[in-house]
């Protein structure tokens, strides 16, 4: 075989292991594209959470009690940006293979020189970055606002981490199945939305029945707002230590299942 044989060998990678350069410009790729629109997916997030904030703060902040000890507004600010995390994370790599897919541009992302993983990997760290830009901005405007408690920085990335990578590889999922955006606000609406709610944003777990109460308990949603509260408060409805194990746990089998889902070409190749 011949030198020019062997370097344009069909099929054999030339980047070693892993196409570092490849994933980083699909990474940066999908940063710029969040950016392009930064009112739309940094901005309107803080909106959101403070309309939510200023709603309930009006209505009954000055007539609920303390909720593990601290003033309802502060026990309710940390999971108001969590519940914003969730819903970003997972709209990013979503929209992502959506419009992909719609618009017919998702052909250059399948004949890129990335593996299955490194695309998917891309993808859901761009949703992570997402993620962890409206923490600090959410986080900085509402110290402004309200007396904003910080326990443990270290927390506070763990589960925001934790929790807008599992969403985020949910969102390629669901990216991949819908073949509509009716498909995807089905998702929204019967999934993320009920989980977000269920999961502690608004009040204590402790205060639930007994039937609901036992399914926040495997709510992963529960255990991302609840441990990214404990972030703020340094006190928890739930086990922190249970919390990051079980959500380490299925992020991995969450992006696997993206990973493989997106291997196999699940309707997206003829």
């Amino acid at each position: 075989m011949s030198e020019i044989q062997k370097k344009y060998q069909i099929g054999v990678r030339k980047f070693g292991l892993i196409n570092w350069i490849g994933t980083y410009n699909l990474y940066v790729k999908e940063v710029y594209r969040f950016f392009n629109v930064w009112i739309q997916t940094l901005f309107s997030p803080l909106i959101s959470s403070l309309l939510f904030l200023s709603v309930l703060s009006l209505a009954i902040g000055n007539e609920r009690g303390d909720v593990l000890g601290f003033p309802f507004i502060s026990f309710l600010a940390p999971g108001l940006i969590a519940m914003s995390i969730i819903q970003q994370s997972f709209a990013h790599s979503s929209s992502s293979f959506m419009i992909g897919k719609i618009q017919g541009i998702i052909i250059d992302t399948l004949l890129a020189p990335l593996s299955a993983a490194e695309v998917t990997l891309a993808i859901t760290l761009a949703a992570v970055t997402r993620s962890i830009i409206i923490t600090i901005i959410s986080i900085l405007v509402f110290s402004l606002i309200i007396e904003l408690h910080i326990y443990s920085i270290l927390y506070i990335f763990i589960f925001a981490f934790l929790g807008s990578f599992i969403l985020g590889s949910l969102g390629i999922i669901a990216g991949l199945w819908a073949e509509k955006f009716d498909h995807m606000a089905t998702v929204t609406n019967f999934i993320i939305t009920p989980l977000s709610f269920l999961s502690g944003v608004f009040y204590s777990v402790d205060r639930l029945p007994g039937f609901f109460k036992s399914i926040s308990q495997i709510n992963p949603f529960f255990y991302m707002i609840d441990g990214f509260r404990y972030g703020f408060l340094g006190t928890s409805d739930g086990s922190i230590n249970f919390g990051i194990v079980y959500l380490t746990i299925l992020s991995i089998i969450m992006w696997f299942i993206s990973y493989y889902l997106f291997k196999i070409g699940y309707k997206i190749k003829s």
